[in-house]
């Protein structure tokens, strides 16, 4: 009776263990949440807009030099988040078992780098031509606006755009152009610092928590 006893609570146990764990559908409920998907939508959609915006800026004038119009920052922070994509596809093996889960993990922990690293060189060069064009002191020269920093300082350095017939341009939409990109490559290298954080946390801060589930072998060890 003893047995019989202990062997129908041992069943209510076990039963009531596999009801508390999760379904497959409660696992599928968050796969849109899982890393690096959000990361990869982020960098993908601000990518995008750093390149649109630095387009715009080129329209302006064609004499605007190319650390004034960052699109080469877009363009490769989009080319981060489809490498995320890949990575999001790519299905896990832990301990990077496949060599091709270990080769795209290391591009996109790389990639993520260097994309924080020209966002930050963008804000750099961005915030130092807002500040020049918001003190600008502009003036038509037939199809050109030739501008100065001051205009009582015969040695001061003259400004020539091309191709621009209404200096409110420059002083006005290209000042609003630069602002802009400080924000969105503000956004784009915190978005990629996350990015790596995760990547180098996953990689090399898992460790043992120190519990063991049904089993003496070292293999049952709890990874956390």
């Amino acid at each position: 009776m003893g047995q019989g006893r202990k062997g129908s609570s041992d069943q209510k146990e076990g039963k009531k263990k596999r009801d508390d764990c999760p379904t497959p559908e409660d696992g599928k409920k968050c796969r849109v949440c899982r890393f690096p998907l959000p990361v990869a939508l982020l960098q993908l959609l601000l990518g995008v807009a750093v390149t649109a915006v630095a387009f715009l800026m080129l329209a302006i004038s064609p004499s605007l030099l190319t650390r004034e119009t960052p699109h080469w920052a877009g363009i490769i922070l989009c080319l981060v988040s489809i490498l995320g994509f890949i990575l999001y596809c790519i299905t896990y093996q832990p301990d990077e078992r496949t060599s091709m889960q270990f080769i795209v993990k290391l591009l996109y922990f790389i990639l993520c780098t260097i994309g924080l690293v020209l966002s930050v060189l963008v804000v750099a060069f961005a915030g130092h031509h807002h500040s020049q064009t918001s003190n600008f002191i502009c003036e038509e020269a037939g199809e050109d606006c030739v501008c100065v920093l001051d205009q009582n300082d015969p040695l001061a350095r003259t400004f020539t755009y091309e191709g621009v017939s209404d200096c409110e341009v420059i002083t006005g939409t290209l000042t609003f152009y630069f602002l802009l990109q400080i924000f969105l490559n503000l956004a784009q290298a915190l978005v990629c610092a996350v990015g790596a954080f995760i990547m180098w946390k996953h990689r090399y801060q898992v460790f043992f928590a120190g519990l063991q589930i049904g089993s003496f072998s070292t293999e049952q060890w709890q990874k956390v």
